[in-house]
């Protein structure tokens, strides 16, 4: 049986489902705090070993300790209700941001 689609993670309300790989999937969700979208990369529920886990936290400091304009901000990593998450900021705000930098 199907598992329900994913609809909260704390204070992300699940939009859509942006795309899914090896250790999970990614979505579009809303930051209802901060009143931002975002994207939500959450680590697969079967995927939960711990080497795996340390390697989800790993890629998030690595990317968070950098700082360029084609690496995307890192805003959060955390674990509610057993799901492993990474908050960034979305492929599609950035995008938005670089056109309308470049405009005259």
């Amino acid at each position: 049986m199907p598992s329900a689609p994913l609809k909260r993670i704390g204070r992300y309300e699940i939009l859509s489902l942006l795309g899914a790989g090896g250790m999970g999937e990614v979505y579009l969700a809303q930051d209802t705090k901060l009143d931002r979208k975002l994207a939500l990369k959450v680590l697969a529920t079967d995927m939960s070993g711990q080497d795996l886990v340390r390697r989800f936290i790993q890629e998030a400091k690595a990317a968070s300790a950098l700082n360029h304009p084609n690496i995307l901000t890192i805003y959060e990593i955390d674990e509610i209700d057993s799901a492993h998450f990474i908050a960034t900021e979305s492929l599609r705000a950035r995008l938005s941001e670089n056109e309308s930098e470049s405009l005259p």
